[in-house]
């Protein structure tokens, strides 16, 4: 009897890998007790130095006006990844469930979840299968 292996197909890995780069740069400069404004700014003068195309506190509702307002992103990458920043003891499930609306609504992919609280960051993938 022969087994498949099912495959694992990232979604935007360079991408993804030049982002959480940039995060822990962030991370290792500024430390875990800034507040999630602090943290933006940061992120959005290295997406600058690095060049990459984002939107800071996007509204998804313009990308469709029959969405409902009131879902905005810390940032949406390149068109392709949102970017959710916490900084906060821990992340919750309704934290995973708000990126999930977050992927549905705005029709993409990938999302992450940066929390900057944590001792040792890592950023968590959050994948839309409905996409």
């Amino acid at each position: 009897m022969t087994r498949i292996k099912p495959t694992v197909e990232l979604i935007y890995p360079n991408l993804s890998y030049k982002l959480t780069g940039i995060f822990y740069k962030i991370h290792n400069n500024l430390g875990r007790f800034y507040r999630e404004r602090h943290y933006a700014d940061e992120i959005e003068r290295l997406f600058k130095d690095n060049k990459l195309s984002y939107k800071r506190e996007f509204e998804l509702s313009k990308l469709d006006k029959n969405n409902i307002k009131g879902n905005r992103v810390d940032f949406v990458v390149e068109d392709k990844i949102i970017v959710d920043i916490k900084a906060k003891k821990f992340i919750t499930k309704e934290d995973y469930y708000q990126m999930l609306r977050y992927l549905k609504v705005a029709n993409l992919k990938l999302g992450l979840i940066v929390n900057f609280r944590n001792t040792y960051l890592k950023p968590k993938r959050i994948v839309n299968i409905h996409s």
